[in-house]
């Protein structure tokens, strides 16, 4: 695995030489380590957290504190990867000068490098700039925005008809203009991702998205088979099996007198 650490500029040279990204969640310090170590080249502290870690239904009731928390960790586990906080809900919405003092606490506070933002740069072009202006690095995120679930009617796809490809399209070249250095395209048709990678210079990270994305991201949990499956994810280890057959095992042990055993006493 390589050493050298991850920056924004290295992953413009990822793009720009046709090598792939991989990005994956994290939430705490053990799994940060093991995803590091792994090899991939960002690791997001997702608001996802509010629904794999917290039990929520939605991504909504994540906030700030709860974020730098878990950013936190997952910055003293990583090493290499470039390490990507996810603004909350409110967190950038309410005003510019909210967007940025947030932003900064997840340098300043979190340890992250970037963070990352949903919506357009019509809707938060000017909170964007500013978030740059401060000297943190922006990533941008279109299609479906989980943050704005109950005003798109739910997790489903976007850009399904003209008018909304036209739109995505007009969105992802209006948020590489203002400045983001990648872009989180999420539960679009591959064709209409395939095209704004193809029309991007800053490189495009799918989820559900297709393979024509220049990188790919999953949540952690969905990757290790954690909830329900989906069709945008795909299972790379029953990691939840083996923590089943791990926990029952424990118990049977305890309930027979089997453990601790003789060489687990200490005299």
């Amino acid at each position: 695995m390589a050493t050298q650490p991850v920056t924004v500029p290295a992953l413009l040279d990822k793009k720009n030489k046709g090598e792939k990204i991989c990005m994956i969640t994290a939430y705490d310090w053990t799994f940060a380590r093991i995803v590091d170590r792994a090899g991939v080249d960002v690791v997001l502290v997702g608001d996802s957290l509010a629904m794999v870690v917290q039990g929520h239904g939605t991504s909504l009731p994540a906030t700030m504190d709860q974020m730098l928390y878990h950013t936190g960790m997952v910055a003293r586990g990583v090493e290499r990867a470039l390490v990507v906080g996810d603004m909350p809900f409110l967190s950038y919405q309410v005003s510019v000068e909210e967007a940025v003092r947030n932003a900064g606490r997840f340098v300043a506070e979190g340890g992250a490098q970037s963070v990352k933002l949903e919506g357009s740069a019509e809707k938060f072009g000017d909170e964007i700039r500013a978030i740059l202006r401060a000297g943190i690095p922006v990533m941008g995120h279109l299609g479906l925005t989980p943050q704005s679930i109950h005003q798109i009617g739910g997790h489903k796809v976007q850009g399904r008809t003209e008018d909304a490809r036209a739109r995505l399209k007009h969105e992802a070249q209006a948020l590489e203009a203002v400045g983001c250095f990648a872009l989180v395209l999420e539960c679009i048709p591959a064709d209409l991702a395939k095209e704004i990678a193809c029309a991007l210079a800053i490189p495009t990270i799918g989820i559900g998205a297709g393979a024509a994305c220049d990188g790919q991201v999953l949540v952690m949990h969905d990757m290790l088979g954690f909830g329900k499956p989906k069709k945008m994810a795909k299972v790379f280890g029953d990691v939840r099996g083996a923590m089943q057959q791990a926990f029952e095992a424990y118990v049977k042990d305890v309930k027979t007198r089997t453990f601790p055993a003789r060489e687990h006493e200490f005299e």
